[in-house]
């Protein structure tokens, strides 16, 4: 089974044995993988009953949640990893979900769109609408990403939240991982999303 391009990479960042908590996890395609091939210890948390349904049926421990209200219930520094792809611009508190996150992981990994791509700048530039793409495809109304950011902003946010970049990868439109420098310009104009693995600093 192919994973999509972030989980991937996410993947590739995963030690062996390692305890983790995939939050937002979907139908489990991440989990399953690295139950499979890094003999993780892992966990879920989705809102969806139906993909929870889904994570289960694939005999996945993954449990029905919210990361705005739930994370709180766990304990501190009880997973080794703490993942969240491509969906913290659609929680409805960015900035204590990813405190919570720093607080129960040893480390976090963070994947999101990128909404200072120019392909993005300049739909938006040109027509006057709000741009869709195959990250963001839906329409303004409808969507469940409430909080879209640049890489420049979620590199504000982490350092807002206490946390340090330890390593940072720019996603191609070809769904290739590139490393990047997270404060330079070029990934905030030319990256389509961003992974971030994040230590708390204590």
């Amino acid at each position: 089974m192919s994973l999509r391009p972030d989980l991937a990479a996410i993947a590739d960042l995963i030690p062996q044995n390692a305890r983790i908590l995939d939050v937002g996890c979907g139908d489990g395609a991440l989990l399953e993988h690295l139950s499979e091939t890094k003999n993780v210890d892992g966990r879920g948390l989705e809102l969806s009953q139906q993909k929870v349904n889904a994570s289960v049926a694939r005999g996945l421990p993954v449990i029905q949640g919210d990361a705005d209200t739930d994370l709180g219930e766990y304990p501190s520094q009880v997973f080794d990893i703490v993942i969240l792809s491509l969906t913290i611009q659609a929680t409805r508190n960015p900035k204590a979900v990813l405190s919570e996150m720093l607080r129960i992981g040893r480390r976090t990994i963070v994947s999101l769109p990128n909404f200072g791509h120019w392909r993005i700048r300049l739909g938006l530039l040109a027509t006057g609408r709000m741009p869709r793409n195959k990250t963001l495809d839906n329409e303004w109304y409808d969507t469940p990403n409430i909080h879209l950011c640049t890489i420049a902003d979620f590199v504000d946010l982490a350092a807002t939240c206490g946390a340090e970049i330890e390593q940072a990868f720019a996603l191609t439109p070809a769904g290739r991982t590139k490393a990047m420098s997270p404060r330079s310009w070029g990934p905030n104009l030319l990256a389509e999303g961003a992974i971030f693995l994040l230590r708390g600093v204590r």
